[in-house]
């Protein structure tokens, strides 16, 4: 007796017959564009866009229609447009990805990341002066900007999802409003209430400042979303125990939701490390590396950058302007990478 073993099958997957019908709607598209453009007078990367985008979406409509009528072709050309719109989504980050790297690597060398400007100008030759005062005062500046910020986002956060208290809608609406200042406010505010009547100096302890103010909505924002995915028979579980609500909150709802927050605040910090407005205003600058936050001016990548762009002009400033945004990009992608890698763990737990 023979047995037949049966596949289960995806009834959604596009048969080989179907395939190929894309591929050839995909041909002659390509064939009609090369046809507007040359009979149109269209030119440039635009043209080309336009002209292929009106030919493939004309003919998936058309062949849509004919194989199974109207309501096909309706879905068709929405797909169509859909897929266009996630390609323009991906043109201009491929585009900063490619430029930033192809004009960036040729700045970059070993002593870019052991020398400062001190005894360099942005256009003395590449090898002589490097970021080495920018990477410390951003990490200083954006460690303790993390500092100021964790205990109150993540003390919002939980005052709006476990207390919820009669403040909770105004304060969860300021945070939300927070979230659309522009990074300018945070350091003029910085500059106007501490640095002018107060210090008297700009350093890096006010960089830190303003930047945990643009810092503490995104964490506030995340760590509250992820400790809304906490089911309630937890939070229950343990008061049934006869613990308090803090301690349930500290014994219980916390660890569940510690990749969470450790996503949030890589969040936060991907968020400001590459924010110049409140950093030109609040912490000087400076072309010398600077370990001390509350004397003097601190640099960092964003102040290097424009530094190099604005007082520059030879070949050795634009250089040292795409090594900067290189290694400010890497930084971001690297942050964002980990986030995702921890957001994806916690869900598969």
């Amino acid at each position: 007796m023979t047995t037949v073993t049966i596949k289960p099958g995806t009834p959604w997957e596009p048969t080989a017959k179907e395939r190929g019908q894309k591929a050839l709607n995909l041909l002659i598209a390509v064939a009609i564009s090369f046809v507007l453009i040359f009979s149109t007078g269209l030119n440039g990367k635009l043209g080309w866009v336009a002209a292929f985008f009106f030919s493939y979406v004309s003919v998936s409509f058309i062949a849509e229609y004919r194989r199974a009528g109207k309501p096909a072709a309706q879905d068709s050309l929405l797909t169509s447009i859909s897929r266009f719109a996630i390609f323009l989504a991906i043109i201009p980050i491929v585009s900063i990805l490619a430029t930033v790297i192809s004009k960036g690597w040729r700045g970059l060398h070993w002593g870019l990341f052991t020398q400062d400007m001190s005894e360099a100008t942005v256009n003395s030759p590449i090898q002589q002066g490097g970021m080495q005062a920018a990477i410390v005062g951003t990490l200083i500046m954006v460690g303790l900007a993390l500092l100021f910020t964790l205990p109150i986002a993540i003390l919002t956060a939980l005052y709006l999802t476990e207390i919820k208290g009669k403040f909770a809608r105004p304060i969860r609406f300021l945070v939300q409003a927070m979230s659309g200042v522009p990074s300018i406010v945070a350091g003029l505010f910085i500059l106007s209430s501490i640095v002018y009547p107060i210090t008297e100096e700009r350093s890096g302890l006010m960089g830190a400042l303003a930047l945990s103010i643009l810092m503490i909505p995104t964490v506030a924002r995340t760590a509250e979303e992820v400790l809304l995915l906490i089911p309630n028979d937890l939070r229950e579980a343990g008061l049934a125990l006869g613990a308090t609500q803090w301690r349930t909150v500290a014994m219980v709802v916390v660890p569940a939701v510690k990749s969470g927050l450790v996503t949030a605040i890589i969040l936060g910090v991907a968020r400001v490390i590459g924010e110049t407005a409140p950093i030109l205003l609040v912490s000087g600058g400076g072309d010398a590396t600077n370990f001390n936050p509350v004397s003097g001016p601190m640099g960092s990548i964003p102040f290097y950058v424009w530094n190099a762009f604005l007082l520059g002009g030879s070949e050795e400033s634009t250089q040292r302007t795409w090594a900067g945004l290189l290694v400010l990009l890497l930084w971001v992608l690297i942050l964002f990478t980990i986030a995702r890698y921890i957001s994806s763990r916690s869900q598969k737990r």
